[in-house]
């Protein structure tokens, strides 16, 4: 655990020092350069598997850690799960928790999630919105069984909040940086 914090750590200070960007080479994957993209230009085959690719990636890493605002005090936390309902990728948590709150105030956010390697992680920027759905929650609680022990679908406490506008940056020592959208 030290050295997955400390990795994090490190990973901060980095980019606190400098992000220098280099250009991914051209393959016929789902990146995306340094050109304007929006999802707008993108076709939805290509958002659907870019969403996929962050999902599985987030998966692969077991714990990801999610940064909020209050105010002008940013605000990390581990968090561990996430799915893919109905074409959207959701996470969940808390309406009683500070970060829910957080989020439902101002619904931008950054998710840093680092491989076990630690040389390798993903930066995704995006936009949470909420979504009160019933049949959504209940997927959710399918897939996660653990979580069944602290929240009920019909409950009004549990929150599921899809991302949109999102740009996630696949990161390494060892390479450049890649870019994809949904």
């Amino acid at each position: 655990m030290k050295q997955i914090l400390f990795a994090f750590a490190a990973l901060i200070i980095l980019a606190a020092c400098g992000n220098k960007q280099t250009a991914a080479p051209e393959t016929e994957s789902a990146e995306v350069t340094d050109e304007v993209v929006t999802n707008d230009t993108i076709s939805q085959e290509m958002k659907e598997s870019n969403m996929k690719e962050v999902q599985a990636y987030l998966k692969e890493c077991g714990a990801f850690f999610i940064a909020t605002a209050d105010g002008d005090q940013p605000h990390v936390r581990a968090f561990g799960v996430s799915e893919i309902i109905d074409g959207r990728l959701y996470i969940m948590t808390g309406k009683v928790k500070d970060v829910y709150k957080q989020m439902a105030k101002n619904g931008k956010f950054e998710i840093c999630a680092l491989k076990k390697s630690g040389s390798e992680w993903m930066r995704v920027t995006g936009t949470l919105v909420n979504d009160e759905t019933l049949s959504v929650k209940e997927e959710f609680l399918n897939r996660n069984e653990g979580l069944k022990s602290m929240y009920k679908a019909d409950d009004d406490n549990m929150a599921v909040l899809y991302m949109t506008n999102v740009t996630a940056r696949f990161c390494s020592f060892a390479g450049p940086e890649r870019k994809v959208n949904f």
